[in-house]
């Protein structure tokens, strides 16, 4: 699973990479957390507001920060498709 996060490196992109990994932490899922900070990136994948979250390359969430309960139904999902 690849998990990234688009953001300029502001307070809200920091606090949702941290929340991301402490869900992945307490879920005891293993994944490849990556941060995103080249507009030029974030522009050529459909990224209009940060932060934004994509799971294995699926657009979760943008403008806001999700909230934990979001992030693990998102976790779930994704570890049902795959049989992990």
């Amino acid at each position: 699973m690849k998990i990234e996060v688009f953001g300029p490196g502001c307070a809200k992109c920091a606090n949702l990479e941290k929340l991301v990994k402490d869900t992945l932490k307490e879920m005891n899922i293993e994944a490849e957390v990556a941060k995103v900070t080249d507009i030029n990136e974030m522009v050529s994948r459909g990224v209009m507001l940060t932060p934004a979250l994509f799971i294995d390359g699926k657009k979760k969430s943008e403008g806001k920060v999700p909230s934990k309960e979001e992030i693990t139904v998102w976790l779930k999902q994704v570890v049902n498709q795959n049989g992990q």
